[in-house]
């Protein structure tokens, strides 16, 4: 990932250097809200206990990024009057670790979420919804992938794959919501709509960020 706007000078100024910072930055959050939701995944569909204890670590670790990268990126708007294409970087940097953040906040309540279900039997639906969850999984590295490689034409791929959990989502809430004969406590099925609802919020999010890689790349929403 390369977006120095100041290659015609042979040596770096201090602005280049923090817009490098920022980067590296924004690209370790995002490894670490993929690994946070990797664990979720994993204390969901494989009911590992340990895996859902990781996420809060994670997730504290998340959320003081979010907090420097958006408190560098304002400063740097305010104190080093950048051009229009560094402002551009910078504005869309700060919405996308917004949507970093909001993924890790919807895996550590997945997390939450599993240790809940750890006491009931797996719902005949867990298959289908683990499938949604890889895909989102899927597109949350595909727009991480697109913000390191700055591929602005990864959002149609993204896309796509946003359609497939859209579709999960709509069939499966259909079957949580209208199933009858339902025998003893009612909370799985409330867990599970939540699960399905956080998961399509993730991959909601994902899709934001591979759009806000094309900004940064063209100057284009979309």
């Amino acid at each position: 990932m390369n977006l120095s706007t100041q290659n015609n000078y042979p040596e770096r100024t201090y602005f280049e250097r923090c817009l490098k910072r920022l980067e590296q930055e924004v690209l370790r959050m995002g490894t670490l809200v993929e690994e946070s939701f990797r664990l979720s995944h994993k204390s969901l569909f494989e009911r590992e206990i340990e895996a859902a204890e990781k996420i809060s670590a994670l997730d504290k670790q998340i959320d003081r990024y979010y907090r420097k990268i958006e408190l560098d990126c304002a400063t740097l708007m305010t104190l080093q009057s950048p051009v229009a294409q560094d402002l551009r970087l910078l504005s869309a940097f700060m919405q996308l670790v917004r949507d970093l953040e909001r993924i890790g906040d919807y895996a550590k309540d997945l997390g939450e979420i599993a240790v809940k279900l750890f006491t009931y039997e797996p719902h005949a639906c867990m298959s289908e919804i683990a499938a949604m969850s890889a895909h989102a999984q899927m597109m949350l590295a595909t727009s991480l992938v697109a913000l390191a490689d700055l591929d602005a034409g990864a959002g149609p791929r993204v896309k796509r794959l946003d359609d497939t959990v859209d579709d999960a989502y709509e069939q499966l809430y259909q079957h949580l919501a209208y199933q009858r004969d339902i025998k003893g406590v009612i909370e799985p099925f409330l867990l599970l709509a939540l699960v399905i609802r956080h998961l399509e919020r993730m991959a909601d999010h994902s899709t934001n960020i591979a759009q806000r890689v094309s900004y940064i790349v063209t100057g284009h929403r979309g």
